[in-house]
């Protein structure tokens, strides 16, 4: 096993993709996975539906990402153009939404586009609907879709850092 320095030049863990450098030190990212705030944020290439996709985050060690800030929101996907990725926010039971984590759902604290979520009678599953950079409702993006439908989807773990 290989101990990593801190004192090691950071910019070899950026071009490797798998640490992120932070004030205190380095953080760990899977290859292939984003950081941001604590936390590694895995954008997909494939579509599945709602379960798959929350069943594949759940196969790597993480979930469909729960937003918790504006700052979160708008990190993950604003250089995506015109698709849609799952989030982890449901409404399975009786029409109310409920986070993959149980982070208590707040309707002020949302970010549904205009009119959303509708038909809560059969679209019960939410996801990011992303239209670009020049879309000017890029925080207010959130669409509620069939959950049987083929989205892209967001898984979120916590980082390793150093003990």
């Amino acid at each position: 096993m290989q101990v990593w320095s801190t004192n090691l030049d950071e910019s070899a863990f950026i071009l490797a993709g798998f640490f992120s450098p932070t004030v205190d030190g380095w953080t760990c990212c899977p290859k292939g996975w984003r950081f941001f705030q604590a936390s590694c944020y895995f954008l997909s290439l494939d579509k599945m539906n709602w379960a798959e996709s929350q069943q594949n985050c759940t196969g790597m060690g993480s979930q469909l990402v729960v937003i918790n800030s504006k700052e979160e929101q708008v990190e993950k996907v604003t250089n995506s153009y015109e698709t849609k990725y799952y989030i982890g926010l449901a409404a399975y039971k009786n029409g109310q939404w409920q986070w993959v984590d149980q982070t208590p759902y707040e309707s002020t604290a949302t970010f549904w586009k205009p009119g959303e979520p509708n038909l809560l009678f059969a679209e019960k599953c939410a996801a990011i609907h992303v239209k670009g950079n020049s879309d000017p409702n890029t925080y207010s993006n959130w669409n509620n879709v069939l959950c049987f439908t083929s989205c892209y989807r967001i898984c979120e773990q916590l980082e390793i850092s150093p003990g």
